[in-house]
């Protein structure tokens, strides 16, 4: 186990690096840099720019330097905690993200508890019971999920909120404990606004959830080891859950890796609509602004996201399912 997890550490590092580079590379495809958009807004506030004034905030972004230079400066100063500077934020990229990444895992690790908590005993329910009231309820309720865009749920959920119980959803926390010290009230605050972007968010990926392990458990209920298993006269509850739901788990379990970061950003413009500061809804503002620096940080750090999941998938899929061999 130890060779293992060096092994899959030594390439996450590896995949870190190769995705830093195209994320950078990406990130300068688009026609134009910060500059442009930026001096387009000063000339139509003072007219024409002297050309002076372009090369001297070239020269202070750096953006005067090939790619290759800026990526080998970049990745430099990241070595060192300092992930470059934000130009339209005008602040480091560190403190950026270090003011909504915690918000932000916060966010997504109950998401997650969520879509799973309610998507395994629903997934299991609907396979037991195939064909039944209950699984058609279920079935349609995972479609309408899939189908339902999050951010037009989202303006549902707060328009209902608001209008027949008086809260307001907007943010993670009220107007008057936005700036606040941490204390009681302000903790109180923060859990009455999570239910809405929870629900939000995870209900796709409950639906999908629900889906593959009801169609995987129904797979593994025909299989010949489940009727020698009732043959034999073992119990049905016993039998289901130390065999069939175990191996059906793999599936979701190994999706983990891809749904952390789809938490995270493929619920952006939910996240805009509930006025929620997270790392997606940054990303968003950079790509637009095309703010190099801020954009291939949060990048790298939903890579990483994403990375990190994929090795706490492999190592649960392991400990599930002992016929997973390590070597």
């Amino acid at each position: 186990m130890k060779k293992y997890i060096l092994r899959r550490l030594l390439y996450m590092i590896i995949l870190l690096w190769v995705m830093s580079v195209f994320a950078f590379i990406v990130i300068q495809l688009p026609p134009g840099d910060y500059l442009t958009s930026y001096i387009a807004n000063l000339q139509q506030q003072m007219g024409q720019v002297d050309d002076s004034v372009v090369q001297s905030l070239r020269t202070q972004y750096g953006l005067d330097n090939p790619m290759w230079q800026r990526y080998l400066l970049w990745m430099k100063n990241m070595f060192q905690g300092d992930f470059g500077q934000s130009f339209e934020w005008k602040q480091s990229v560190g403190i950026l993200l270090a003011s909504r990444m915690p918000m932000t895992i916060l966010l997504s690790a109950i998401t997650l508890l969520f879509a799973y908590a309610c998507a395994i005993p629903i997934g299991i329910f609907s396979a037991r019971h195939q064909y039944s009231v209950g699984d058609y309820v279920f079935s349609v309720l995972g479609f309408i999920g899939l189908a339902t865009p999050s951010f037009f749920l989202a303006l549902i959920m707060m328009y209902y909120s608001n209008r027949y119980l008086g809260i307001s959803v907007g943010g993670f926390f009220s107007p008057e404990y936005q700036n606040a010290p941490w204390s009681l009230l302000r903790v109180r605050d923060l859990i009455k606004h999570l239910p809405i972007p929870v629900f939000v968010i995870g209900l796709a990926s409950m639906a999908n959830v629900i889906r593959i392990l009801r169609a995987t458990l129904l797979d593994e209920l025909k299989r010949p080891y489940v009727v020698a298993a009732r043959a034999r006269g073992l119990k049905e509850n016993k039998m289901i859950y130390k065999y069939p739901v175990r191996v059906a788990l793999n599936p979701i379990i190994s999706s983990i890796g891809s749904i952390l970061p789809s938490i995270v950003s493929g619920a952006t413009v939910t996240a805009i609509v509930l006025d929620i500061p997270t790392v997606g809804s940054l990303l968003y503002k950079a790509l637009l602004s095309q703010d190099m620096y801020l954009a291939g940080a949060s990048i790298l750090m939903l890579t990483a996201i994403t990375v990190i999941g994929t090795f706490l998938s492999d190592i649960l899929l392991v400990v599930v399912d002992p016929r997973i061999k390590i070597g």
